[in-house]
């Protein structure tokens, strides 16, 4: 079988040249990985919304030249999958991933009021530039909300003492964190309060200014409480408490 085979020059000669080939395209990529120094990457396998949490089948991996991979590139899929794309952002199909544009779940802005303690309030409160000592205030400082009211002349003091700022956004909608050159104003400043807080906060702002006063890192109040008895009657006698009754749907619609 084998002397039949050899003795077969066209089949040898096809086998030889296969072989041949095999050899010259295996040595080829052996110099081209090695000329270029291949390392082998994560990329998007499909576009990645912002605020999305990125799994396997969202990642691929290619090899490119060691020269492409900046200190910028994340080289590891495991440091990918189970991530999120950040806010202001999205990774288009075929793109690296980047360290800038990838984040923990708890460094992302809505992660900070998406664990609120049962019975607490979200509140936006507008503020500017001046409110804020220019630009000063970011997430995680303490404040307390001074209020300015008309009480026969200027009334102003201290409302409620011992607030922690969640998240800060400017006039676009867009989350600050930290003082940068590209930073723009301060629209408001997000809270959150116990529901008789926020009530208060409500019939306060109908009724006059309230201003957030920064304090410094060190600055514990405690709990945070209302400081005025004068203000707080001021505001509760122009304002109307309502009752929070339960009330059957199916009862009002027969009524």
């Amino acid at each position: 079988m084998i002397k039949r085979i050899l003795g077969n020059k066209g089949l040898v000669t096809m086998v030889a040249m296969i072989v041949c080939i095999a050899i010259i395209f295996f040595a080829y990529q052996y110099r081209v990985n090695k000329e270029i120094d291949a390392v082998s990457v994560p990329y998007a396998a499909k576009m990645i919304p912002s605020r999305t949490e990125i799994t396997e089948d969202m990642v691929s991996t290619v090899k490119v030249a060691r020269t492409m991979v900046t200190s910028s590139v994340i080289q590891r899929k495991e440091d990918v999958i189970g991530k999120y794309v950040n806010y202001n952002t999205q990774i288009p199909a075929g793109s690296l991933f980047y360290k800038s544009v990838i984040v923990n779940w708890e460094d992302m802005p809505d992660s900070a009021w998406t664990n609120i303690e049962n019975g607490k309030t979200l509140v936006s409160l507008s503020v500017s530039a001046d409110d804020t000592l220019g630009n000063s205030v970011f997430p995680g400082d303490i404040i307390d909300l001074y209020y300015e009211f008309d009480d026969n002349g200027v009334g102003y003091g201290k409302l409620i003492e011992g607030i922690k700022v969640l998240a800060v956004k400017d006039s676009s909608g867009k989350h600050i964190f930290k003082k940068s050159a590209e930073q723009k104003n301060a629209a408001a400043l997000i809270f959150a309060v116990d529901e008789n807080l926020h009530i208060l906060f409500r019939q306060a702002m109908e009724l006059g200014t309230i201003k957030p006063v920064l304090r410094n890192r060190n600055y514990d109040p405690g709990n945070t409480t209302v400081k005025s008895e004068y203000i707080y009657q001021f505001i509760k006698k122009l304002s109307r408490d309502v009752p929070q009754d339960t009330v059957s749907t199916t009862q009002t619609a027969n009524e």
